[in-house]
C-alpha cells in the first residue's frame, strides 16, 4: 500500500529518534499492511505512547493519507491540516481538507474550507498540463480539479453568505468544466440571490447534461428541484418545463460539442472506438491514418524502453521484417507504450534501433493490451486477425512468420 512506502521513506528522512522508536514505528505499520484502519490504529497508538515524539509531522502525514484513503472526513481534517501547515502544497489534502471541512458545515469551517480552495486554484493554475501521452486525460484531470477547487470557494461563500461570490465562482466553475455538478452548483447561488429564472435555466442544463457520474437518486432530486422552482414562478403549472429541458439540452450540447472539439484538437483518437480508425503520432511528428492502411496486413509490435523482454524479441521481430521486405500489401508498425516519451530518442539511440516508431496514442488502452511485448496482426479489411503476448525465442520467427502468411492467404475482398 502507499501509505506503507511513504513510512518507509519518512522514517529514512525523519528527525532524530531513538533507534527503539522508529523499529517499534516501522513493525508497526508493516503489520498493518494494506489497511488503511490498521495503519491508523498503529499509528495513533504509537502516537500515544510517544506524545513528544520528532516523527510527529511524517506520522500526521502518513495518517492524513489513511483517513483519505479509507474516507474518514474528521481524520481526514485533524490530520490534513498540520501536515498543510508543513507541506502547503499537497495538492490531495489540499482537496480533501477542503471538502471535508465544508461537509462538517458551520462558518467556521467554511472560513477554513476556503483558505484551502484557494491554495488549491493557486496550484492548479501553476502547475503544467503535461503533454504527450493521453493528453486528452491530462487536461480533463486539470479541468476537473480545477472545477474542485473552484466548487469549493462557491460552496464556502454560500455557506458565509456572500451569495454574488458564490454565483461568480460557480459560474467560472461551469464555463471550465461544463458538467451536471458545475451547473448544480450555479443554479444553487443565483436561487439564493433571488434570480429564479435564470436558477431555472442553469438546473435545467444539469438535468440536461448526460453525465455518467451522476446517480438515477441525484437526477431525480435535480427534476423534483426543477419543478418545484418552476411552479413557482408559474401559478403552480408545469407547462412550458418541457420547452425549457428542450432548450437547455440544446445549449448544452452546444457548449459539450466546443469542448470535444478542444479535446480532439489534442487527441483525434478521442471517442474513436475502431481500432483500425485510430490516427497514430510517429517520433519525427507525422500522422498515420490506419483508416488510409486498409489493403494491408499490419502487424504491431507494442514495446516499452523499460520492457527487457523487448530488447530480447527486437532482432527475432526485425528477422520477420527482413522475409516479408519488398511486399507492398503487408506493413509493420513499431508502437511505442512509454507514458515519459522523453526517453524514447535516447533509447532508440542507445540500441542503434531505426527511429521509425510511433507511439500509443491510446491503442493500448482500446486493445487492453496487459502485457508486453505484444505482437497483434490486422488483415486487409482492419479486422483483428492475430494476437501474441510475449514471445517464445525459440519459436517466435516461425510462428509470426506463419501467421502473417496465414492472413495473406485468407480469401478477402477489399472494398
Amino acid at each position: 500500500m502507499g501509505v506503507v512506502l511513504l513510512c518507509v521513506s519518512a522514517l529514512a528522512q525523519a528527525p532524530v529518534a531513538t533507534e527503539a522508536e522508529k523499529q517499534e514505528l516501522a513493525a508497526a505499520v508493516q503489520d498493518a499492511n494494506t489497511s488503511g484502519f490498521d495503519m491508523i490504529r498503529a499509528l495513533e497508538s504509537h502516537l500515544r505512547k510517544y506524545p513528544s515524539t520528532p516523527l510527529r509531522p511524517e506520522i500526521f502525514n502518513l495518517l492524513a493519507k489513511a483517513a483519505v484513503e479509507i474516507g474518514d472526513d474528521a481524520r481526514i481534517v485533524k490530520y490534513g491540516e498540520p501536515t498543510l501547515a508543513v507541506m502547503p502544497n499537497d495538492v490531495i489534502l489540499l482537496d480533501r481538507v477542503s471538502r471535508a471541512l465544508l461537509d462538517a458545515g458551520g462558518r467556521e469551517n467554511a472560513s477554513r474550507a476556503l483558505e484551502y480552495a484557494k491554495r488549491y486554484e493557486d496550484y492548479v493554475i501553476r502547475v503544467q498540463v503535461p503533454t504527450g501521452y493521453d493528453p486528452v486525460k491530462n487536461q480533463e484531470d486539470h479541468d476537473r480539479a480545477m472545477e474542485a477547487a473552484l466548487l469549493y470557494q462557491a460552496r464556502a461563500y454560500r455557506i458565509l453568505g456572500d451569495y454574488d461570490q458564490a454565483r461568480r465562482y460557480a459560474a467560472l466553475a461551469y464555463t471550465g468544466y461544463p458538467e451536471e455538478l458545475s451547473a448544480r452548483g450555479w443554479s444553487e447561488a443565483l436561487e439564493l440571490q433571488g434570480k429564479h429564472q435564470e436558477a431555472i435555466e442553469r438546473l435545467a442544463e444539469a438535468f440536461a447534461i448526460a453525465e455518467p457520474r451522476a446517480s438515477d437518486q441525484q437526477r431525480n432530486a435535480d427534476r423534483k428541484q426543477l419543478g418545484e422552482m418552476y411552479r413557482k414562478l408559474h401559478e403552480g403549472s408545469e407547462k412550458g418545463l418541457g420547452d425549457e429541458i428542450l432548450a437547455a439540452y440544446d445549449r448544452t450540447s452546444e457548449i459539450l460539442g466546443k469542448r470535444e472539439a478542444q479535446l480532439r484538437a489534442l487527441d483525434p483518437n478521442i471517442g474513436v472506438t475502431d481500432p483500425m480508425k485510430f490516427t497514430l503520432s510517429a517520433l519525427d511528428g507525422r500522422k498515420l491514418d490506419l483508416a488510409q492502411m486498409r489493403g494491408k496486413v499490419l502487424i504491431f509490435d507494442f514495446w516499452a524502453t523499460w520492457c527487457v523482454p523487448c530488447r530480447a524479441q527486437h532482432p527475432l521481430y526485425e528477422e520477420v521484417k527482413r522475409r516479408f521486405r519488398g511486399r507492398n500489401d503487408v506493413a509493420f508498425l513499431t508502437v511505442n507504450t512509454d507514458e515519459d516519451r522523453q526517453l524514447v530518442v535516447p533509447f532508440l539511440e542507445e540500441q542503434h534501433w531505426s527511429h521509425n516508431v510511433f507511439f500509443d496514442s491510446g491503442l493500448v488502452r482500446l486493445l487492453d493490451i496487459s502485457s508486453i511485448p505484444a505482437t497483434l496482426i490486422a488483415d486487409k479489411q482492419g479486422r483483428l486477425a492475430s494476437r501474441i503476448d510475449g514471445f517464445t525465442a525459440s519459436r517466435f520467427v516461425d510462428q509470426l512468420t506463419a501467421r502473417i502468411q496465414a492472413v495473406l492467404d485468407a480469401p478477402s475482398v477489399v472494398k
